[in-house]
């Protein structure tokens, strides 16, 4: 299965890079992690904030494959924890399913998003920086996968 991480944002710090390389490689073969970074909208002073909204939004959907399940994340959306995401992940492959999970830019992800998702998660009540969402994901993915493995690792 594949699960793509589809993000507004740009060139992540080297330690982003990292984290997400580490856990990729632990992952097994049949789970590729990608990540695709779609360009934030332009933004100033006199930005009118939905329009750069949609705009991103649109190209999110243009991103997602076709046939992907969608999960959006959004600060409204439910709190999930690791056992949860193991179940979820045992059902997406046990369907043949590739997931989508989107990471709107710095003011969320446009209405068109979050109605195509058939799932919305919160990560956390606080805000993270998008950097660290990358490899948060990352890191719960692969535990979600060793909690399925029954490996050690999630104790």
């Amino acid at each position: 299965m594949r699960v793509s991480l589809i993000c507004i944002g740009g060139k992540m710090p080297a330690w982003v890079d990292d984290g997400v390389a580490e856990y990729r490689k632990r992952l097994p073969p049949e789970i590729q992690f990608e990540i695709r970074d779609l360009p934030l909208s332009k933004r100033g002073k006199n930005t009118d904030i939905r329009r750069a909204i949609a705009q991103e939004g649109e190209a999110m959907l243009a991103a997602i494959p076709k046939g992907d399940t969608v999960v959006a994340l959004d600060v409204k959306g439910k709190s999930i924890s690791t056992e949860s995401l193991a179940s979820s992940l045992e059902s997406w492959q046990m369907d043949g399913d590739n997931i989508s999970l989107l990471v709107g830019g710095p003011d969320g992800l446009s209405a068109d998003c979050l109605a195509i998702a058939k799932q919305k998660w919160s990560l956390s009540a606080m805000t993270l920086p998008h950097p660290l969402v990358r490899v948060v994901l990352a890191e719960q993915l692969y535990r979600a996968w060793t909690i399925l493995a029954k490996h050690p690792y999630h104790r």
